[in-house]
């Protein structure tokens, strides 16, 4: 029984716990959305306010137009035209009445005739030259402008708006039509009023019923009234006697120096709430299990209710989270507020991500972007921030300097993204380049800034040991560099500048020369030489290498027309492609119009097409047509890097290829037992296919003996020469024709 009886009262003590912090919950959200509904009445009433007053201003320019227009009548086809005119805009401005009145007293009206019109002040000032208004019995307000003859001001064009046509006027369409306004001066006399009140409605007692006033809502009303004197809006909530909640906004309207009284139910915008919170003062009294059920209700519902409240920032379509446009409002906001130095910017980039889409589909692409936001952004510290900029790249704003915090920093995200492999039978690894730059410029646009970070980001494919690459005074060189080298690519290939070198192709057995590989180099007469490690991988960047290679192309077709010509022997050359030429159908026809025009024969130009090529189902089929139409326009077809990346034995099957050129680790570990039984396989297989076999990179004589036992067709490497400049080439040709 005492274990009972301390269960029972332990269990009371954490009903009571978690009804208090409810019913404070509760009450805390109940005030959040009071507040909330207040600004939102705040809103809605200057905007109902707003047109109000464009409708007044609109009464007076309606008056200042029919003025004009009635003193040309007046002017111009007498009176009594003038009279019809005036009964005809009654009508159709929908003045109860239009009265033009003399300094005389004499008047003329379409309506009812008003006694003693010249004692009202809108008159007087409208006689004056100013615009006027009056109030009339029941509310009616008559509205008063100059009458002019002859530039002076003879008399008075004055205008009645009835009660009801005012109460048309300022009548409000939102609120579902349950809300009601009315126009008071500045002391809080009412001049327009709503008709057909409900009983707690009414606003007659708001300032004569102080005494009945909570004290709050007493110096609520003091500063009402010292707002409206001095021109000021405000919003507050007060209780009728009736006990109904109510809603009063004012504000002010600028063309009589009046003011809009705006009420509107509390429980027109907050019953569903306040229901909600009775329910869950009810549902406290119940068991455990509806009270924690209400509990999560009351905390979905606070949570949804501050995520609508805070889309004050725009919102990535794809994460969720902030977009490119709100990271760089926020980020420039920052970044000014802080010292040089204090933040650092990181741009990452999901390497392979179009796999995730070829593979897993659309969908799929999207779940791991948000996915990465969602880890980036539970990884961020106070003033941090993440977003999605385009397609898979995200932006970090680290407040973080030290590169060594940073790359920790770095490598706990990396480890968070991939965290969902803990469990998995087959991992996933998702990789993400990151290219940061220390902001030391705060002023710097940041648009730039981030430039600077995606640039450092790209390098990191040539910084394979550095995760996080800095943009740098480095970086800037190779920008300029690359800069450089394509300002200077047009006028090379026009004055040939890059020139061909040729590297023998060898028979292993009696070191005869059978062949050679087309390679370039850039000879430029300003820079020097220009080796192709420096420029090729920024011309397959840029597409300029389909430029280059179809100049490649023609210079030997000029060199073999030489010797043609020369009556010289002919070898095969072999020329490189890039897979980038694939995209292009009219390729082939074009080399083939080349080769023709320098009377090339068939057999003397071998294409080389490098394992890339392949890289997928679709490429492999443009590929296999392109090779036959390379042999049926007189060229012959190899295959480089053979044994390596992409490319696989059941090419061979697949692809009616003249020669493959071994990758050159073969022969670097040719030593080893299993790359011999390899290189053995792959030999036996080409022999089978009718295919010819090139090893390259072959520099020792311990390689040569291998290939030669192995039955290697050709050599090409530093063994036999390396690549030669084409006067070289023929010298030493020479020796090794015969």
């Amino acid at each position: 029984m005492k274990k009972v009886k301390i269960s029972v009262i332990a269990l009371t003590v954490v009903i009571l716990a978690m009804s208090v912090i409810t019913v404070w919950n509760a009450a805390e959200l109940n005030y959040i959305i009071s507040r909330k509904t207040e600004s939102y009445v705040e809103d809605v009433s200057l905007q109902l306010t707003s047109d109000i007053g464009a409708r007044l201003k609109k009464i007076t320019q309606d008056m200042k137009s029919l003025e004009d227009s009635a003193r040309k009548i007046y002017e111009y086809q007498g009176a009594e035209d003038l009279k019809n005119f005036l009964n005809w805009k009654a009508r159709l401005l929908e003045f109860d009445s239009l009265i033009i009145s003399s300094r005389s007293g004499e008047s003329y009206s379409t309506g009812d005739h008003i006694d003693n019109l010249q004692e009202f002040s809108g008159v007087q000032d409208a006689l004056n030259g100013k615009n006027g208004v009056s109030f009339l019995d029941g509310q009616n307000i008559l509205y008063s402008v100059p009458f002019y003859m002859d530039e002076k001001v003879i008399g008075a064009l004055s205008g009645i708006r009835s009660k009801s046509n005012m109460q048309k006027l300022i009548q409000p369409h939102s609120f579902d039509g349950k809300s009601l306004t009315c126009i008071a001066d500045c002391e809080g006399n009412v001049i327009i009023s709503p008709t057909d009140l409900d009983p707690f409605l009414r606003l007659d007692h708001i300032f004569t019923q102080e005494t009945k006033t909570h004290q709050r809502e007493l110096q609520s009303i003091y500063q009402m009234r010292d707002n409206m004197r001095n021109h000021q809006d405000g919003v507050f909530t007060f209780t009728a006697l009736n006990g109904s909640e109510l809603i009063l906004s004012y504000n002010n309207l600028e063309p009589y120096d009046w003011v809009l009284l705006t009420l509107v139910p509390a429980d027109l915008i907050t019953g569903d709430t306040d229901r909600y919170v009775t329910r869950t003062f009810l549902i406290t009294a119940g068991i455990i299990m509806v009270f924690a059920l209400s509990l999560l209700i009351i905390t979905n519902t606070f949570r949804n209710h501050r995520k609508t409240l805070e889309l004050i920032a725009f919102e990535d379509t794809v994460t969720g989270g902030m977009s490119n446009a709100a990271f760089q409002l926020r980020c420039k906001e920052m970044l000014q507020k802080a010292p040089a130095g204090t933040y650092t910017l990181i741009a990452l980039n999901m390497k392979d991500f179009k796999l995730i889409n070829e593979n897993f589909g659309s969908p799929s692409g999207d779940a791991t972007l948000r996915y990465i936001g969602q880890v980036l952004k539970r990884n961020l510290k106070e003033d941090e921030l993440c977003a999605r900029g385009e397609a898979d790249n995200f932006f970090l704003c680290l407040k973080e300097s030290d590169r060594n915090r940073i790359q920790s920093r770095m490598d706990r995200i990396l480890e968070d993204v991939n965290s969902f492999n803990q469990n998995r039978e087959e991992p996933y690894y998702l990789a993400i380049s990151q290219g940061a730059y220390l902001v030391d410029q705060p002023s710097m646009e940041i648009t730039l800034i981030q430039d600077r970070a995606k640039t450092a980001c790209f390098q990191q494919r040539y910084h394979a040991q550095q995760p996080v690459v800095y943009y740098d005074s480095e970086i800037t060189r190779k920008l300029q560099r690359e800069h450089e080298l394509n300002d200077l690519f047009d006028i090379s290939i026009q004055n040939h500048d890059f020139k061909v070198y040729l590297q023998p192709k060898v028979c292993p057995y009696s070191s005869r020369l059978l062949g050679a590989e087309a390679l370039v180099r850039w000879q430029h007469p300003k820079q020097g030489m220009i080796y192709p490690s420096e420029f090729i991988p920024l011309f397959e960047k840029n597409g300029n290498i389909c430029r280059l290679d179809n100049y490649m192309f023609e210079e030997v077709c000029i060199l073999i027309e030489r010797w043609i010509d020369n009556h010289k022997p002919v070898i095969p050359i072999s020329v490189n492609l890039s897979r980038q030429h694939f995209k292009n159908p009219e390729l082939l026809p074009h080399l083939s119009d080349i080769a023709r025009k320098h009377q090339i024969t068939d057999g003397m130009i071998e294409l080389e097409l490098t394992e890339s090529v392949f890289f997928d189902d679709k490429r492999i089929e443009i590929v296999k047509d392109n090779i036959k139409t390379m042999h049926q326009l007189g060229f012959l077809c190899s295959l480089d890097d053979f044994g390596t990346g992409f490319s696989s034995l059941g090419l061979l099957k697949e692809f009616d290829i003249d020669t493959i050129k071994l990758d050159r680790k073969f022969a670097q570990d040719i030593t080893n037992p299993k790359s011999r039984h390899i290189l053995a396989c792959i030999m036996e297989l080409t022999k089978n296919l009718n295919i010819k076999t090139v090893a390259e990179g072959i520099e020792t004589q311990e390689q040569l003996n291998v290939l030669k036992e192995l039955h290697c067709d050709l050599i090409q490497g530093y063994l036999y020469a390396k690549p030669l400049p084409v006067a070289e080439f023929e010298q030493w040709a020479q020796n090794h024709l015969f």
